[in-house]
């Protein structure tokens, strides 16, 4: 399955913008509306088909290619809108700035409108007469018109049973151990408990449920058991005569019966008993729904007891009523390596063939200890001992290969996938564009979906980056991302290889690796990835003709990059919307880049002088850099949001960084010989987040900081000679103006006083709290008594400020005791248990190691 799914997404974009006020105005200024309102007539004729469409392609070849054909036009389609967007754009800074110098104007010179015109309104029409042809098939492959709030229901999914042969079960004897003693255990507060199991599709959840409810100390401890198959329709209605059909076990049909009359029969059922219930494959996200059916639950007797079994964490959330959810793990090599042997060979077959079992050996490691991947391939193999085909299946990828109808890996991860909302089917594809194992940083991941238009606004008053953050979130919950690692302002985790293989099976036609030995690249490409710049094809030239289209061009080669290559590349890919060249070594002059009208994200590697073109890049939004001096017209980035940048400035100057009104992300690190910040701060009127870091010549902050409204994080850390003191006058209008949320000082040995005017304007917003082996740090300001919304402080190595801290009788414990939570030196002091939390360093230098934007 390749993005064809989409189409209809893209189609739906495509149609918004062309509907805007916004348009409607572009296409009046530049004589193009008859072109644009032909090309909206026939967009909504196809978009009517489309969802249908989607659905016989699964089955239909025809189709699939119909739709992939489609998608390549609407990306075009989307493209040359864009083109107007930049050209627009252009000539409103120009109106704007223009006109104060000459300089400007010849910086971004302007086209000729009369032949951008002509231009434009062919591009146009060759879109609309290849989507006219596109549409006329439709009636060929009988496609019915549909509207969005009609798709069809996903397929209907197998029911779940309890019975189980337990020695089919391999490697979860631990689990089930845990899971019966949450079971025994006394209830937490309420008189009934609701213990979620969680974990990715074919982990064994079920099977695991299974061994639970057959367990005979299960049988002796509950009065009364039962299990419910729910699946995605969580009807209360349905619900309510499973669970009295399996409390009853009469086999009487209450399908007639009104929800009124079928809870009077629950709660007979259960009301004076001790139960056991196991809700099995719940999908439900909505609490609304969950609360009617546990009102009538909770009637049953003191000690019973709920297990619901989900891929989602967000639905564990909403039901859960233990601290934390069960999080059932991978299991073992040995575990997985003898489930294998067991599918995969005939009873002590496997002996007779040693070399065999090497191979599955390394087929085990590819399952990543999922037991459905792991007897899914070994299904596969139980027939063909042939050596040859064991090796093809231990080195293929796993969406590759042909797995039998009912017995599948995909389409069960596939499951999780669909109940996905639109706008992150495609933020979760995207995500195949690393590589396995890749470690994803929360923050770098937002800006990749930002750059490709992914994150969709339904509230004006809401910034990209929070709407990133909540898409990063929801992926997080429903398991498709795991190992999470929070290092303060941003998260790091992983992907399964398994979900990172249908991620890759939903992208297979839009992504290509450039090798030596690459001749050929779909026309559907949109993003190229090249491992080894060294090491291109013959004929790259040839190759890349008619490519202008590609989106993604991501370079990971650590070693010199060929002045001849690249050029080649900046001027075939003239659509690009990101460009990542940070791991590379860049001896070449990048003047050219500045033709890059498109380009949203921009990584660039140690370089001595960052070109002044990158300035005319007006629809940048992210920007890495490492460099002698920032460029010297860095103001004309009207547009970019996010920075990350290094220098061997000793200052930075008025007029520069602080004109980038649009930043919302600063990050200033490793810049040795740094000493003052500049002096117009107050021009990033929407900056949120600033990092400070490893800036060791640094002395103090501008007086202008306080004028940051916006900014909610600040983090400063390995700043040795710089002092936070602020010269404040008297007048309400000289505090900070800021209402910080987060607020992380870390090795400041300067910071003698704690900076009280960093905290006067967040009294009512300041919520974590964190001080590092700022060792001189004597003591605590009386202020922070006073900040009720603060929830957690963590002071760690900072000598004798923990003393002070210390619970009932450290001089500075009243100024903190209304604080929930007080981690002391590793130690959460206000726990029953001492529970410790991890000391792991705050930051890693992103400046100082690319590897963190690898592929990014």
């Amino acid at each position: 399955m390749a993005l064809e799914s989409f189409a209809f997404n893209v189609a739906q974009k495509v149609l918004e913008k062309l509907a805007s006020k916004a348009y409607q105005e572009i296409s009046i200024a530049w004589g193009v509306q008859g072109e644009l309102k032909k090309l909206e007539d026939v967009l909504m004729t196809v978009k009517a088909v489309l969802l249908d469409a989607e659905e016989k392609q699964v089955s239909n070849k025809e189709v699939r290619v119909w739709l992939i054909k489609l998608k390549d036009v609407l990306y075009d389609a989307e493209d040359v809108l864009d083109e107007f967007e930049c050209e627009t754009q252009r000539k409103q800074w120009l109106k704007l700035y223009g006109s104060t110098t000459k300089k400007v104007g010849r910086f971004f010179s302007s086209s000729n409108p009369l032949a951008f015109c002509l231009k434009m309104g062919h591009k146009i029409k060759q879109i609309r007469e290849q989507l006219d042809e596109i549409a006329s098939y439709k009636a060929k492959f009988h496609l019915n018109e549909r509207d969005e709030g009609r798709r069809s229901m996903p397929k209907e999914r197998a029911m779940t049973h309890s019975f189980v042969n337990v020695s089919d079960i391999i490697g979860r004897d631990e689990d089930k151990e845990n899971i019966i003693r949450l079971l025994q255990k006394p209830n937490d507060g309420g008189k009934i408990d609701v213990i979620p199991i969680v974990g990715i599709g074919g982990l064994g959840k079920t099977a695991l449920s299974k061994l639970v409810y057959n367990d005979e100390r299960v049988q002796n401890h509950f009065q009364l058991k039962m299990w419910v198959c729910v699946s995605e329709d969580f009807d209360i209605k349905n619900l309510i005569e499973k669970i009295i059909k399996c409390a009853t076990s009469d086999g009487e049909n209450r399908s007639n019966l009104e929800v009124e009359q079928l809870q009077k029969i629950l709660r007979e059922k259960i009301g004076d008993k001790k139960y056991f219930l196991i809700l099995d494959d719940v999908w439900n996200e909505d609490s609304m729904r969950w609360d009617p059916l546990q009102e009538l639950l909770f009637t049953g007797a003191n000690g019973s007891k709920i297990l619901v079994t989900t891929r989602s964490k967000k639905v564990a959330s909403i039901m859960s009523t233990i601290s934390e959810p069960y999080e059932l793990s991978g299991l073992p090599h040995d575990k997985c390596v003898a489930l294998f042997t067991r599918c995969a060979f005939k009873e002590g077959a496997e002996k007779h063939y040693p070399n065999l079992l090497k191979i599955g050996d390394k087929v085990v490691e590819k399952c990543k200890g999922v037991p459905l991947a792991v007897k899914t391939l070994a299904s596969l193999l139980l027939t063909n001992k042939d050596e040859s085909y064991w090796k093809f299946i231990r080195d293929s990828e796993l969406w590759k290969i042909e797995q039998r109808e009912n017995d599948k890996i995909l389409p069960a991860l596939k499951l999780s996938y669909e109940q996905l909302p639109a706008y992150l089917k495609k933020c979760f594809a995207y995500c195949s564009f690393y590589p396995k194992d890749y470690e994803y940083a929360s923050f770098a991941l937002i800006q990749f979906w930002m750059a490709h238009g992914l994150l969709e606004s339904t509230n004006d008053n809401e910034d990209l980056e929070d709407i990133g953050w909540r898409y990063f979130q929801e992926l997080g919950s429903r398991s498709f991302f795991q190992d999470f690692e929070d290092y303060d302002w941003f998260i790091k985790c992983k992907m399964h290889d398994l979900v990172h293989d249908l991620a890759l099976s939903l992208t297979q036609n839009e992504f290509s690796a450039i090798t030596s030995t690459t001749t050929h690249i779909s026309k559907s490409v949109r993003h190229l990835l090249f491992p080894d710049f060294t090491s291109l094809p013959h004929g790259l030239s040839t190759l890349l003709q008619d490519f202008e289209h590609v989106r993604t061009a991501l370079f990971m080669a650590t070693k010199k990059i060929s002045q001849s290559a690249l050029d080649l590349c900046l001027s075939r890919l003239k659509y690009l919307r990101m460009l990542n060249l940070s791991e590379s070594k860049l001896e070449v002059p990048l003047e050219r880049i500045g033709s890059l009208k498109h380009l949203r994200l921009l990584f660039l590697p140690e370089i001595e002088k960052v070109p002044n073109s990158i300035c005319k890049l007006q629809n940048l939004q992210s920007l890495l850099l490492r460099a002698e001096e920032l460029p010297n017209d860095i103001r004309y980035l009207i547009s970019l949001r996010f920075l990350i940048f290094s220098t061997k400035q000793k200052c930075l100057a008025k007029n520069g960084l602080g004109c980038l009104t649009s930043l919302r992300f600063l990050f200033i690190g490793g810049c040795e010989n740094l000493e003052y910040l500049c002096e117009d701060m107050q021009g990033l009127k929407h900056l949120r987040t600033l990092i400070i870091f490893r800036c060791e010549s640094l002395i103090s902050l501008p007086q202008s900081m306080k004028y940051l409204t916006a900014l909610e994080t600040l983090h400063i850390e390995d700043s040795e000679n710089l002092k936070l003191t602020m010269e404040e006058g008297k007048a309400d209008q000289d505090l900070a103006r800021f209402s910080l949320q987060r607020l992380i000082l870390i090795k400041l040995p300067e910071l003698v006083e704690f900076p009280e005017w960093l905290l006067r304007g967040s009294t009512n917003t300041l919520q974590f709290l964190k001080l590092r082996r700022c060792r001189n740090l004597k003591e605590l300001p009386a202020c922070l008594q006073n900040i009720a919304s603060l929830q957690q402080l963590v002071i760690k190595g900072c000598n004798e400020l923990s003393e002070r801290c210390e619970r009932g009788k450290g001089e500075d414990w009243s100024k903190i005791a209304h604080i929930p939570k007080i981690v002391l030196d590793g130690s959460e002091i206000n726990s029953t248990d001492d529970s410790h939390i991890d000391s792991t360093s705050e930051i890693s230098c992103f400046l100082c190691s690319p590897t963190q934007f690898r592929c990014l």
